[in-house]
């Protein structure tokens, strides 16, 4: 087993590395496996990304937005609606503000910019794996902006049905924190619980509430007022 796998106690980050630039997309793909991540496959197109993601399952999807075939964002939109539990890290050269907001709305986990060093974008693959929000200095407010307003214009969910089942204290307690902007880690610091814990408070308030990834569930809590609680 990698250094990864032994430090996170679990098996080894599975890793796509999808970018229409040759050197780059090797350069990437040989520095995540230096540092211990297994990169289960890489693509340079948006169909050929699609195809390749759901042969190889890969936890993270680190991925370029500007790409022949079909859009970045519409590889992540359709990559993390067959599959939830998939990550996606968005390594690009573009800092501008409505990229960043259509790749998470889009379903984006964070977005890293391609100054990053090899270090940053590890740390960053790391994080993003184990579910928790990674953006570029500066950018982290932008979202989070967004999330308040998308939460001003309330669409229909099937979580506003009057059936919709009920969330635990200690669910709602996480679920607040989430709203707040706090990571993973920093929701079982406060709570003094373990970071796996949390994790399992996020997939089953998920489950219960019908909705699919961090940004449905911020933008949930938001429009019920948990982030001012």
């Amino acid at each position: 087993m990698s250094e990864q796998g032994q430090m996170s106690g679990q098996r080894t980050v599975r890793v796509m590395v999808v970018d229409d630039h040759p050197m780059w997309r090797d350069a990437v793909a040989r520095d995540l496996a230096a540092a211990g991540f297994d990169v289960v496959a890489t693509a340079g197109d948006g169909p050929q990304a699609v195809r390749r993601a759901g042969a190889t399952t890969p936890d993270v999807l680190v991925l370029d937005l500007n790409l022949p075939g079909m859009p970045g964002v519409q590889v992540c939109k359709e990559l993390v609606a067959a599959d939830p539990g998939l990550r996606v890290l968005v390594l690009s050269a573009s800092g501008e503000h409505a990229d960043v907001l259509e790749a998470v709305k889009s379903g984006a986990t964070g977005y890293l910019l391609k100054s990053a060093s090899t270090q940053e974008l590890s740390d960053a693959v790391r994080s993003t794996a184990a579910g928790d929000p990674v953006f570029t200095p500066g950018l982290a407010g932008l979202v989070l902006g967004e999330y308040r307003r998308l939460a001003s214009d309330p669409a229909p969910s099937a979580a506003d049905e009057p059936n919709a089942p009920r969330l635990t204290e200690r669910e709602t307690e996480v679920l607040r924190l989430v709203a707040k902007g706090l990571s993973y880690k920093q929701i079982a610091e406060r709570l003094v619980i373990s970071h796996r814990t949390v994790q399992n408070h996020v997939q089953n308030t998920l489950g219960k509430l019908q909705l699919h990834n961090r940004v449905e569930l911020v933008r949930y809590a938001i429009e019920r007022g948990l982030d001012d609680a």
